[in-house]
């Protein structure tokens, strides 16, 4: 027996695994979802988002959220860490491409008309889980703390700043005073390799249940 069938048989005599996967492997999907590349921009979404919690652990061990050390942290990761460009690099273009993915994500579920009864719920966990991967991004977007990330969080806060009622609030919690400073980092920091991953996990634990529950949309 190879290592890895015992290593699966010591977990399965302890937890059942065989019942508990069983149900959820071979749990056939619709042949227009599998020949359809539409069908596949959720799976991408979450591939990258997989991805960003690989390399955002790995980051996060060279990175130090300082208005000090911030710029130089990043550039000792690209120059210095083996293989450090590399994995920045794919940190980067999965928030990108999983930002793309989720839109479009989105825009098929509205077009094939996926959100209406009894999937209500689930296009407003899928619209929560947009405006959150929009918000992993700007809040990212920080982190180097160069001129581009500066003054574009500058531009962000003040909008966020400018919401009637609201904006005032969100600002001071954002920005932590009157500028962007070292307290701006650290809430930033916080809220990106904190706050939003684990308010991620938890929703997309929901959306794949229900998915899991209703079905996949069938087409127009």
């Amino acid at each position: 027996m190879k290592l890895e069938d015992k290593i699966f048989k010591w977990f399965d005599d302890r937890f059942k695994l065989k019942e508990l996967l069983t149900p959820i492997i071979k749990h056939p999907a619709p042949e227009y979802a599998v020949t359809n590349p539409l069908y596949c921009l959720g799976g991408i979404a979450f591939l990258c988002f997989l991805i960003l919690v690989g390399t955002g652990v790995f980051l996060a061990m060279y990175y130090k959220p300082t208005p000090l050390e911030a710029y130089k942290s990043v550039e000792h990761i690209m120059t210095a860490v083996p293989m450090g460009s590399l994995i920045r690099s794919l940190h980067h273009w999965a928030a990108n491409t999983m930002i793309a993915a989720v839109m479009l994500h989105m825009m098929r579920i509205y077009f094939m008309g996926a959100y209406k009864k009894p999937r209500e719920l689930n296009w407003v966990v899928g619209v929560t889980l947009l405006l959150i991967t929009t918000t992993f991004g700007f809040s990212g977007y920080l982190l180097p703390w160069d001129q581009l990330a500066f003054w574009a969080t500058k531009i962000g806060t003040g909008i966020a700043g400018s919401i009637p009622i609201l904006g005032q609030y969100i600002s001071l919690i954002l920005v932590g005073g009157t500028d962007i400073g070292a307290e701006t980092m650290t809430r930033f920091f916080a809220i990106h390799v904190m706050i939003l991953p684990i308010t991620i996990a938890i929703l997309l634990l929901m959306h794949f249940a229900m998915v899991r529950i209703q079905g996949i949309s069938g087409r127009l």
